[in-house]
């Protein structure tokens, strides 16, 4: 392939407490990738050569071949787990799988080869498919309909539920059946209308026979829905609902609805949320299988804490009170960090997962004593827990582990982790591999406010066969994490080490307005995007450099989405980094607003504020103060950061002489699933960054992308 500055590509750690079980066997296309890449175990002295340099079996080949992503789990009446997992191999399809009826065996595929378990609800979807019965009901990524499927039967065909409006205009996600009425209800996202500006009720389908019928409207009138769900008895729905400005880690209500013989809410109350007085962020509501109304919320402490609803005195009492985070951002649907344990003598103890100062834990709380019980396990970051029977189903990682889910098994008494058996992994590591992992350190660094620290995970290079003199210190490449409410999270990561291995260093940042940390941390960010986080940005790599373990001579920063904004400000209003990588980023604050997608079209009034603000945090209004070389990379079907941002800063860059290439992909949305795409863009950036910044040679044989004003 010629390569021209605007590039479109197209389709053509084992707990002393804890016995772990062995993992599955792999996937045959795993066992050969590992075979492939093996090395040579490590000299007993090693070669030096320069950072940057260093040859590493950690190919881009393996990070975009081997990694899958994980799109939530579910267990049927028979406890056999099922997930979602999307494939890169296969163009990022999301397939439903079901657990191995043996160790011996394959998972077993569910979802057929026509077909992929994904919805574009509010564009990042979650909460794609539920279980009942011998049947499952999920969305289909081609047309977002509803489709049943038996699970019972091998090659069942899908059968759909919801109308064919000649296109993917309607989308459906997080739903929950309904078992009186015989009916499965769910958020609804109709695009009909707007694309942009989507109207989204609570709808619910009726399951009665095997005709496509019209979804019945059951909530309507605010700007967003989440977490409907019903009670044992079918007589009560809960759900979540928020308005714009905010967003839902903001200000939102959590309501009860209570359900009519022919499925009408007759009546609703507002449980929380709606006191002015209290400003609180509302998540993850769930019936008690007693019939008890449980939900997260982050009132008074600033925390999100479990606490349980009193229907008789409409009471809200907290469960446990802790500084500590029982669930994360409601980016996508179907959270899930707490379940009740299916034990019938055991009814007042739930299981769930926390986050407190940069790592996870799993724990048990006992309602009746208002007590917290933590549990050992391997991992240090925990996204999703569902009860199964007599375990618990754990989507976790760590340093050494890469995401996984877990089987946990517990003791008579609900008190110990006995037993961890890994079902499923989005990664294999083989032997050879292992010896070339760069652990993560959680660093505090002080930020530019007196008094104040911020948080960060640094990744040291990392090979054995290989080492630089004493006099150098690695050129260093800092990662700006997206949302930008989300959270750098320090757990074995295929792309970061790919990076490390070859002698570079690596910081995930988690500046002021990041996540895990409680609201008053996340904030910090609020009229200040694109001033806090580009200054914790900067002051990490500042104290990185001071304490000596990286060159201030070869500072790069790379980001995905508000990430990539972060490094194209950071390059425009600051001279801390010599070169960037902005990959789906955002130039152009106004522009953005007018065109992105409805969840986010109000986001900016909150981080950003008046007019003036969105023209002086813009990259694209001041490209005449940059001269650091960027590389920019774009999905042409992104409908969260248009293209034309990207092709804005580009040409804009490209005119006033900074060296910048563009590199576009046909039928990439926003972030990239492809195995080809993820490879490419991990390749360029490498020898971008080699050539423009590190002055070394890269060990692999890449043919670097033609940069304007350079070549």
């Amino acid at each position: 392939m010629a390569f021209c500055s605007v590039i479109t590509l197209s389709r053509h750690c084992r707990s002393p407490y804890l016995h772990i079980s062995r993992a599955p066997k792999l996937p045959f296309y795993c066992r050969r990738r590992a075979s492939a890449i093996a090395m040579s175990s490590a000299s007993e002295t090693k070669l030096t050569a320069p950072y940057g340099s260093w040859k590493s079996p950690i190919t881009a080949d393996v990070v975009s071949g081997s990694e899958k992503r994980l799109g939530g789990f579910s267990t049927d009446s028979l406890g056999r787990l099922y997930w979602i997992e999307s494939r890169p191999t296969e163009s990022g399809r999301n397939v439903l799988v079901r657990q191995a009826d043996s160790e011996n065996d394959e998972p077993i595929d569910i979802t057929p080869k026509d077909f992929a378990v994904r919805t574009v609800a509010q564009e990042y979807g979650g909460g794609a498919f539920s279980i009942s019965g011998d049947f499952i009901i999920f969305s289909n990524y081609r047309d977002q309909r509803l489709y049943k499927q038996s699970i019972s039967s091998k090659d069942s065909a899908p059968v759909p539920l919801t109308p064919d409006y000649n296109g993917p205009h309607v989308c459906y996600a997080d739903g929950v059946f309904d078992f009186r009425l015989n009916c499965y209800v769910t958020v609804r996202e109709d695009r009909r209308e707007s694309s942009t500006n989507a109207i989204t009720t609570i709808v619910s389908v009726d399951l009665r026979g095997n005709g496509i019928k019209e979804p019945k409207i059951l909530i309507e009138g605010n700007d967003f829905y989440a977490f409907p769900r019903i009670d044992p008895e079918g007589e009560r729905m809960a759900w979540i609902e928020w308005s714009h400005p905010n967003m839902p880690w903001d200000k939102s209500e959590l309501w009860v609805g209570y359900i009519s013989e022919n499925g009408d809410i007759k009546e609703r109350i507002c449980v929380a949320g709606g006191n002015p007085s209290i400003v609180e962020s509302l998540s993850e509501p769930k019936w008690s299988p007693e019939g008890e109304l449980f939900f997260v919320s982050d009132r008074k402490s600033g925390f999100w804490n479990i606490y349980k609803w009193v229907e008789s005195t409409n009471e809200v009492l907290p469960v446990y009170t802790f500084n500590a985070e029982f669930t994360k951002p409601l980016w996508v649907f179907g959270l899930n960090s707490y379940d009740f344990l299916q034990k019938p003598d055991k009814k007042n103890l739930i299981a769930c997962s926390y986050r407190m100062n940069g790592r996870s834990y799993l724990g048990i709380v006992d309602v009746m004593q208002s007590k917290l019980l933590p549990l050992d396990i391997p991992f240090t970051d925990i996204n999703n827990i569902q009860s199964g029977l007599d375990c618990l189903y754990v989507e976790g990682a760590s340093a050494s582990h890469p995401l996984s889910i877990a089987k946990v098994i517990l003791d008579d008494q609900k008190s110990k982790a006995v037993d961890l058996k890994i079902i499923w992994s989005s990664s294999y590591i083989s032997p050879p591999i292992q010896s070339y992992i760069s652990t993560p350190e959680l660093i505090e660094f002080p930020t530019e406010v007196p008094g104040q620290s911020a948080y960060a995970y640094f990744y040291p290079p990392t090979n054995p066969l290989f080492q630089a003199t004493q006099e150098e210190r690695p050129p260093l490449l800092l990662k700006s994490h997206g949302g930008p409410t989300a959270e750098a999270r320090g757990i074995l990561n295929l792309s970061i080490q790919y990076w490390t291995s070859r002698g570079w260093a690596f910081v995930d940042v988690n500046y002021g307005g990041s996540t895990g940390y409680g609201r008053e941390y996340r904030d910090r960010l609020l009229g200040r995007w694109g001033i806090t986080d580009v200054n914790d940005c900067c002051s990490c790599a500042k104290f990185l450099v001071d304490s000596g373990k990286v060159d201030g001579e070869r500072l790069c920063i790379t980001g995905g989405s508000a990430g990539g904004y972060t490094a194209l400000a950071a390059l425009a209003f600051k001279d801390t980094f010599k070169a960037g990588a902005s990959l789906y980023g955002v130039a152009d604050l106004k522009s953005l607003k007018a065109d992105t997608h409805k969840l986010e079209s109000h986001y900016l009034d909150n981080l950003v504020g008046d007019e003036n603000a969105y023209f002086a945090r813009s990259p694209i209004n001041f490209v005449d103060q940059f001269s650091c070389p960027m590389i920019l990379f774009q999905g042409l079907e992104d409908k969260v950061v248009p293209p034309d941002q990207a092709r804005k800063i580009y040409h804009a860059l490209k005119d006033k002489g900074v060296p910048v290439a563009l590199v576009e992909y046909e039928g990439e949305q926003h972030g990239f699933r492809k195995a080809e795409n993820i490879k490419y863009t991990l390749e360029q950036q490498m020898v971008f960054f080699a050539r423009l910044v590190g002055k070394h040679a890269v060990a692999d044989d890449i043919i670097p992308v033609k940069v304007d004003n350079l070549d």
